[in-house]
């Protein structure tokens, strides 16, 4: 803008900067000021960037920026993006920052913006308490030191904040703003969870409707007809300010088959506390990826449990069963994911005429047609057979004496064996994957001695990011395998409640089927006999 001074003026013309003060207060500003401490609010930093526009008569004001509770990384701030538009478009001469900080702490930012776009838009950078003037070539180094040392501060900043996190996880603290459904945060300790008195029963009752056959929809369709509010409406009902992302409106969301399911495989409700199982790409990417499994913080008996361990392990065997819930009732068969064919090892499914219920093998179902064992087997004929022979095991092992005395020994669990070799091949490729980690440290120290050069770096360490991804892959699977066994283990080891239970049993029910038995299995119809091989896995060995 240029000014005229007329006929009773001198002929000099000013040229007149138009300034644009961007200001920012960022939340580690407001932790680290003391309460009689202004010296970083917003006010402080216009009153000192104003009295240094008015002390040139050729700067005027064209607009103000100003960026509160926002980071001085790269990530998106609407004011400052308005400001970078103006500068863009013509409309600024002159930005004013208190520091360079205050601009940014990115050095990508820096260098894209004060030592690229801003020259290229005849945009000058002015920072009052640093010096940082674009028009200085002089000075270009220590700005880029102070991009330097300003992300250094980011990434310092970043990583003792993980790192405070991680000892509380450790600790058995509690760190995030939400407790799972059935529990509340503790309101005089805010890192301890205690149970929520109004839903607990809740999460019992899906728990055991579960063990008594009804599938993650079944359960979902009693809860919604009672009008039992979801875990998020629960929490939107309480107060909560949930970010809940639904095309429904909140008051309209149900329970549904994820919900129950989740609710059922969260170990938090036998008392377990399991944190970190997500993380940022980095200090500057806030996009969220999952964590491997071995890498989950997990502390036991952090909290009081809702659910019994019995009560968890039977439905954890019975998830890992897949056993799949009739569409018409919502429930599954007391047999379900238990019978299988003898023949061609494939699962028997329940099928149904008006007459009866029976069993049949479902190898043609998988394009075969080849298995031998195509005649189905009455449901109520195998029902009084595995009734029977629980019965049996109850006339012969069942000694009141001995229970009491808590010597009965005859049944052992065979699974401690597979899990302590699992346990062992987990080791190894710890050991595997911490050798993999010191061959990197190796190899940036070999880049920073020029010993190899930028493009080879970049290939060996792009071999040792895909080998370590395998290697969490197959952690991840030995764990998986870990807990099926450990489930499974429970269960064996549990014989005695079984038997301090039951005396004789009159009725199966899923419950029954599930504590006692592994594993059915029906051979082909003898047509010259009428009778078939039929093989019971218990859940013990006798």
């Amino acid at each position: 803008m240029i000014i005229n001074g007329g006929d009773n003026l001198t002929k000099e013309t000013i040229k007149i900067l138009r300034v644009a003060i961007y200001l920012r207060l960022s939340d580690e500003d407001r932790n680290k000021a003391n309460a009689n401490d202004d010296s970083e609010s917003i006010k402080n930093q216009r009153n000192l960037l104003m009295g240094e526009v008015n002390k040139h008569e050729d700067w005027i004001i064209y607009d103000e920026y100003c960026d509160e509770d926002l980071s001085g990384a790269g990530t998106y701030r609407p004011e400052f993006e308005r400001l970078i538009e103006d500068c863009e478009n013509g409309k600024i001469d002159i930005v004013l920052c208190k520091s360079q900080s205050r601009f940014s702490r990115d050095m990508e930012v820096i260098e894209k913006y004060l030592h690229n776009k801003f020259i290229e838009w005849n945009v000058r950078f002015l920072s009052f308490t640093d010096n940082a003037d674009t028009n200085n070539l002089g000075n270009k180094k220590s700005r880029q030191i102070n991009g330097l040392v300003n992300e250094w501060y980011l990434e310092d900043l970043s990583n003792n904040i993980k790192a405070a996190f991680d000892v509380k996880m450790k600790n058995g603290e509690f760190i995030s703003p939400f407790a799972s459904y059935g529990y509340i945060v503790n309101p005089k300790n805010n890192n301890e969870l205690i149970i929520d008195e109004e839903v607990k029963e809740n999460v019992k009752e899906i728990f055991n409707l579960y063990l008594i056959g009804y599938g993650y929809q079944a359960i979902a369709k009693q809860l919604n007809e009672r009008k039992i509010p979801c875990p998020s409406l629960y929490k939107h009902l309480k107060g909560y300010k949930l970010n809940v992302i639904s095309s429904r409106n909140i008051e309209d969301i149900k329970w549904s088959h994820n919900a129950i399911k989740t609710i059922l495989t969260n170990e938090i409700y036998i008392g377990n506390l399991i944190q970190g199982k997500r993380t940022t790409v980095s200090y500057k990417n806030k996009k969220i990826v999952k964590k491997s499994k071995n890498r989950w913080v997990r502390i036991q008996n952090a909290h009081e449990p809702i659910i019994d361990m019995n009560t968890w392990n039977g439905v954890q065997a019975k998830i890992m069963n897949n056993s799949r819930a009739c569409t018409k009732t919502g429930m599954v068969h007391i047999f379900s994911g238990k019978v299988y064919c003898l023949e061609c090892g494939h699962y028997l499914k329940k099928n149904c005429t008006q007459k009866h219920e029976y069993l049949v093998c479902t190898s043609t179902r998988n394009g075969y047609d080849d298995c031998i064992n195509k005649l189905s087997i009455r449901f109520d004929f195998l029902e009084n057979l595995i009734l029977e022979e629980i019965n049996k095991i109850f006339s012969k092992y069942y000694d009141i004496e001995k229970l009491k005395k808590g010597s009965l020994n005859s049944f052992k669990s065979n699974y401690q064996g597979k899990i302590d070799s699992l346990i062992k091949e987990k080791k190894l490729l710890m050991r595997k994957k911490e050798n993999k980690e010191k061959y990197l440290k190796t190899l940036y120290k070999d880049r920073v001695d020029g010993i190899i050069s930028v493009k080879e770096f970049t290939t060996l360490q792009a071999d040792y990011l895909k080998s370590d991804d395998k290697f969490d892959e197959l952690i991840d699977d030995i764990d998986k395998k870990i807990e099926v066994l450990k489930s499974k283990d429970s269960i064996k080891r549990n014989n005695q409640s079984i038997f301090e239970k039951y005396k004789k049993i009159d009725k199966l029910n899923k419950i029954i089927v599930d504590e006692f038995i592994d594993r059915i299995e029906i051979g082909s119809l003898n047509k010259e006999t009428s009778g078939r091989n039929i093989t019971i896995k218990w859940n013990f060995n006798i």
